[in-house]
């Protein structure tokens, strides 16, 4: 089977973190993939979405899905406008903190996700991948 693969655009808004979970929820489901791969690349979209929209000031984001062909590994990609590179936060979000736990989460969630240069837009891409089948 060859690797699916699906892209989408959004405006760089606060709100585009819901449409893109409800995107990549709506996706997944149409490949079926297990609930837990679901629940967890929809955080992590999410996520992904709600750290561009927040600090790269991109006025659009792409995001990316894509499933090898032995439907083994799921990649999510967020492409920005900006080039600066994403990095560990240097400090932990307290208790009180209503944010600051972004990628804390994405490290938590994903095999591996990593930032590079994008191909795609003037910025860079931020990544993670899933296992999609245990």
């Amino acid at each position: 089977m060859p690797r699916r693969e699906y892209w989408f655009g959004l405006p760089a808004l606060p709100t585009s973190a819901r449409s893109a979970r409800d995107t990549v929820r709506d996706r997944l489901r149409d490949w079926e993939l297990p609930g837990e791969t679901c629940c967890d690349a929809v955080l992590l979209a999410s996520e992904l979405t709600t750290n561009a929209v927040l600090h790269t000031g991109s006025g659009h984001v792409l995001c990316g899905l894509t499933l090898t062909g032995d439907e083994r590994r799921l990649r999510i990609e967020l492409h920005d406008e900006c080039s600066t590179p994403v990095r560990q936060p240097e400090h932990h979000a307290g208790p009180g903190e209503e944010s600051g736990r972004g990628l804390l989460l994405v490290r938590q969630l994903a095999d591996s996700w990593g930032c590079a240069r994008s191909t795609w837009a003037e910025g860079k891409v931020v990544w993670a991948e899933l296992t999609a089948h245990p």
